[in-house]
């Protein structure tokens, strides 16, 4: 296989498991996948602003504040002052908009911990064990 041919078998494979992953998530199923970004990435990085977030999850500005609405009306995230800026607002994650990134995290744990057990041999799950090492290379090589 040349570098292109496994270029394009591992956006293909790695697509295929990012969307078994998603259908994972029975906790979040009427969320959008956005709305579901948003919630992770506040998990992640802690409060931010609204520009921030439509940056971030590459949405406009008018659709992040319908998405920080729909959020904020089921209780996932609240809005405070910003201490630099009161004029500006910061969004961050409620108890329980943690909670619901915690079981996500825990149902696609759960399905990938089966798959793994269930699916690979002792030397296919030694052989992940080091691709994982080189994935995550992958994943923070520069841009060019």
């Amino acid at each position: 296989m040349n570098i292109k041919e496994l270029s394009s078998a591992l956006r293909v494979s790695v697509s295929a498991l990012h969307k078994r992953l998603r259908k994972q998530m029975y906790s979040v199923d009427t969320y959008s996948m956005t709305e579901v970004r948003v919630v992770g990435l506040l998990y992640k990085k802690g409060p931010l602003l609204p520009s921030e977030l439509a940056e971030l999850t590459k949405v406009k500005p008018q659709s992040i504040s319908q998405i920080l609405k729909k959020l904020g009306n089921r209780d996932l995230i609240k809005k405070s002052p910003s201490k630099e800026d009161g004029r500006k607002i910061n969004v961050s994650l409620t108890s329980q908009g943690e909670k619901m990134v915690e079981q996500t995290r825990y149902e696609r744990d759960e399905w990938l911990t089966h798959a793994i057990t269930n699916t690979l041999s002792k030397e296919e799950k030694k052989t992940l064990e080091e691709a994982i090492i080189i994935l995550n290379k992958l994943a923070e090589a520069e841009e060019e």
